[in-house]
């Protein structure tokens, strides 16, 4: 290899960790909560006169430190409405986040279908609601590549590098996967290797940076983010798109308090009916919360269980 190209190649490198860490390194004010029934089953008294604070987790589909900014206000809104305290619960990747609702870590969690799917076969994650976002309450994955590659589907990056965002993330793993496991493929087998960033917005900074030839991310988030930073929107292009599927939910234990899950419920379908909750939804681009129809999920369903069979 000759002098530029290792140059080059160190760049690239010590460029993905800058990305890669920014995005998975939490400040410190990401703080870990185990009160009442924690991580492990124990039991942590808070001390007196103080509430007991609800605990939110949110996965990492776009980076902890975004998502601590961009959720900030809605919480803030949901701890005056319940008289409660919040606490969000950090984690790195989607599976953490669905062990934390699973063992008692977390009162609500903010995470993806496949997220969702996977809690409810294991252990009766339930939905509370889904967000319309940007007008829409249906999001796609999309294929992407730097601008100037010459693929036009998922088909022409085979050989090629990768990025996927997290193993149990639906439009960022599961659909490309699923694409492959049709003809008869795997990501080992497909591409020349792959990565994964554990969030969107990492990925498309992985694309348009060219650390990668391609990757896969929720449309939501990244036309959340070009839109913000439309400099992403020129040095990226969308190749391929799945077809839609309901926007990821927002769920809960089953053994969650029913006075708390219904309380909550209300808190967040109402919020957009005054001022301070439109404010608090801003920031994330939320119009509103529904009522979610779990048949909305079936399409992320019957990928899994295909992806499952040909394993």
């Amino acid at each position: 290899m000759m002098q530029g190209e290792k140059r080059r190649a160190w760049l690239a490198l010590a460029l993905l960790l800058l990305i890669f860490t920014a995005g998975c390194v939490a400040p410190e004010q990401y703080r870990r909560v185990r009160l009442s029934t924690g991580e492990r089953g124990e039991v942590i008294v808070p001390p007196a006169g103080q509430k007991v604070p609800l605990r939110v987790a949110v996965a990492p589909v776009i980076s902890p430190r975004e998502s601590f900014k961009l959720y900030a206000a809605l919480f803030d809104y949901i701890s005056r409405q319940i008289d409660r305290p919040v606490e969000i619960v950090q984690r790195r990747t989607y599976g953490e986040v669905n062990d934390l609702v699973r063992y008692g870590g977390a009162d609500v969690a903010f995470v993806c279908d496949y997220a969702y799917v996977e809690g409810e076969k294991t252990f009766g994650m339930q939905l509370l609601v889904a967000p319309v976002v940007m007008g829409q309450n249906r999001y796609q994955s999309y294929i992407i590549v730097p601008k100037e590659s010459y693929a036009q589907s998922l088909d022409d990056l085979r050989g090629k590098a990768f990025a996927f965002s997290d193993p149990l993330s639906n439009s960022g793993w599961l659909f490309p996967t699923h694409l492959l496991r049709k003809i008869g493929e795997t990501p080992e087998s497909f591409f020349k290797r792959f990565i994964f960033t554990y969030s969107h917005d990492n990925t498309v900074k992985a694309v348009a940076e060219k650390l990668v030839d391609g990757g896969a991310v929720d449309s939501l988030v990244y036309d959340f983010i070009v839109a913000r930073e439309p400099r992403y929107g020129e040095k990226i292009r969308v190749i391929q798109a799945s077809e839609p599927w309901g926007t990821p939910p927002v769920v809960v234990h089953p053994g969650i308090d029913p006075n708390l899950r219904e309380k909550l419920r209300q808190v967040l379908l109402t919020v957009h009916e005054n001022e301070a909750g439109r404010r608090a939804l801003a920031p994330l681009a939320i119009d509103r919360f529904i009522l979610p129809d779990d048949r909305f999920y079936d399409d992320v369903r019957r990928m899994a269980a295909l992806v499952r069979e040909r394993q």
